[in-house]
């Protein structure tokens, strides 16, 4: 069903073309005049405007230049006496889709112009959606893993789809975070409709209500027109409100509004607004520590916790990583059409010890790295950079249990130090050499520790 605003001083006209767009199927407001059109445009969503071009005061073609301020998106057709077909034609110059001759010739030729103005309309919409979806990468077969930690987060993911309950995703930075919240709102009944991105950390406090729920024209300085917020713009889809954890007090305030009474007011602006929109949020704050310390509202951080998704740091699921290895290569070389490398067994050894601090941005920024690298058919060890190939574990410092006896500390040191060379000699693949690198220690003294735990069987 399209919303259309019918727009004429004539009560006759207004209630005709509603009586017959209402039979079409179409939900139908009626303004007498300009100014009483634009409160309702700024205040509700419409798919078309019918406007009389001929009107008292603000006559048609002023008003269609005020409605394409305030929302672009609008179609607006022009109704227009006989022998006026010039103005028609300037308001199509200006922004207008079509118009009608008044009086019409029948009701059939009103109803097939607006029906393929509609129609129109709605195939723009979905070249649009379209190309949002080509840009996301948000079916589930792109979020690569299959340990059992990714696995919750899939069980999750895929019940809550179809729901519209507030979620909060939560994970370092580089985990994948926005990726899972564009999979969960194009697998769910909202997909047809946007998915709309704001990061709450990337603008200063002013622009950043200003984005969110929009301004009336003269709001503060530069506000020299009505604007729209995203809010509005994601009416009907889903809203992801990135890093969170970064929204000042002022605006957590008004968040808590839209998720109580679903409405909000522009910036400069008296009347409330209307919204349907599922809301995710993300953060890599621990938002329990920031409410405990202030910075973060705890009754928004209970309404934006209704579902917690924890997304896991890529270290915690190293089972995952040939898999995302692989996949970022396909993509990769896919991306810059050139032939699939392959990967030597060597490079998968030495990224499972690697920590990732970066998570699986760093990973997919490495592999890049590497296959550019690469003229080979290969990727190699030495594709990788130097601080990945030479990285070790930090020594682990035991805490130590003292018993009514003490403790053995010669026997514990010789425990520590044979785990080392047998480690070292297993990443090593039994080469000796290679072993005592690992161990920044000489081939000779290598060899005579093996000897002294009688570990050489040369």
């Amino acid at each position: 069903m399209s919303s259309i605003l019918v727009v004429d001083d004539e009560r006759s006209m207004r209630e005709f073309l509603t009586e017959v767009l209402t039979k079409e199927g179409h939900y139908v407001s009626t303004a007498p005049n300009g100014p009483s059109a634009l409160q309702y445009i700024e205040n509700e969503e419409f798919d078309l405007a019918v406007v009389d071009i001929k009107m008292p005061g603000m006559d048609g073609l002023e008003l269609l230049e005020c409605i394409k301020k305030i929302n672009n998106n609008i179609s607006v057709i022009m109704m227009t006496a006989y022998g006026s077909e010039k103005t028609a034609v300037n308001a199509i110059k200006q922004g207008a889709s079509n118009y009608l001759k008044k009086p019409f010739e029948s009701v059939d030729e009103l109803k097939i112009i607006i029906k393929k103005e509609l129609e129109s309309l709605q195939l723009k919409k979905e070249n649009i959606l379209l190309k949002e979806k080509l840009k996301k990468q948000y079916a589930y077969k792109n979020i690569v893993g299959q340990s059992v930690k990714m696995s919750a987060v899939f069980d999750i993911m895929t019940k809550v789809a179809n729901l519209d309950s507030t979620i909060l995703i939560t994970g370092e930075s580089g985990t994948g975070k926005e990726l899972v919240a564009s999979a969960i709102h194009y697998n769910s009944l909202r997909k047809e409709k946007h998915f709309v991105t704001v990061s709450c950390g990337a603008l200063p406090e002013n622009l950043l209500e200003s984005e969110l729920f929009g301004h009336k024209k003269g709001a503060f300085t530069g506000a020299i027109s009505n604007k729209v917020g995203l809010f509005e713009l994601a009416k009907g889809g889903t809203f992801l409100l990135d890093e969170i954890g970064e929204a000042p007090l002022s605006i957590q305030v008004k968040l808590l509004r839209v998720l109580q009474n679903k409405t909000f007011k522009r910036v400069g602006g008296t009347n409330d607004i209307k919204v349907d929109v599922r809301i995710i949020t993300a953060t890599n704050k621990n938002l329990e520590e920031a409410v405990a310390n202030g910075s973060f509202r705890e009754d928004l951080y209970y309404r934006l916790n209704v579902i917690p998704i924890h997304i896991p740091p890529l270290r915690d699921r190293h089972d995952d990583i040939r898999l995302l290895v692989d996949h970022f290569v396909q993509s990769t070389c896919s991306k810059h059409n050139i032939d699939c490398k392959k990967i030597d067994e060597d490079v998968y050894n030495v990224l499972n010890a690697f920590p990732w601090p970066g998570n699986v941005r760093q990973l997919e920024n490495v592999v890049e790295r590497m296959i550019a690298l690469e003229v080979g058919s290969t990727i190699t060890v030495n594709n990788l950079p130097q601080s990945i190939k030479q990285y070790q574990e930090p020594v682990c410092i035991l805490t130590p249990e003292f018993g009514e006896g003490g403790v053995n500390l010669q026997k514990i040191m010789e425990d520590v130090e044979k785990k080392y060379l047998l480690d070292a000699l297993e990443r090593a693949k039994g080469t000796k050499k290679t072993a005592a690198d690992l161990l920044n220690i000489s081939f000779r003294s290598f060899r005579y520790r093996l000897r002294k735990f009688s570990l050489d069987d040369n």
